[in-house]
């Protein structure tokens, strides 16, 4: 085998609802239209060229999972997100980028990733 990139990646959210405007209103994903009827709550949505895909369950505890959008300035990224009443970790380093967290309202962290950044 031979991967050639992440697809997608699925994360549980309690109200689809919320998580759309986080992921959506806050984050700037866009929603995909073409997402079928499981028979459950969901959505689909583009960021850049990879997905996320919101399923409506119980969330898992917190336990070190994650997932990484990279982003272009991680400080502007902070700054915008905090000025809309997001609270953001600080930015830090990380092998030879620079990372921030922020937890959707669900709970599942998202990292904010700058890559070649120090």
């Amino acid at each position: 085998m031979q991967p050639l990139a992440v697809h997608h990646v699925s994360i549980n959210v309690s109200d689809v609802d919320a998580a759309l405007a986080f992921y959506v209103g806050r984050l700037g994903f866009s929603q995909r239209t073409d997402r079928p009827d499981f028979g459950f709550g969901g959505a689909w949505l583009d960021c850049g060229a990879q997905q996320l895909h919101l399923i409506e369950g119980t969330t898992p505890p917190a336990v070190g999972q994650h997932f990484a959008v990279l982003v272009e300035d991680v400080d502007a990224t902070v700054g915008e997100l905090r000025s809309s009443g997001l609270d953001v970790g600080d930015p830090s380093p990380v092998g030879t980028g620079r990372q921030a967290f922020v937890t959707d309202p669900d709970g599942n962290t998202v990292e904010l990733h700058q890559a070649n950044a120090v």
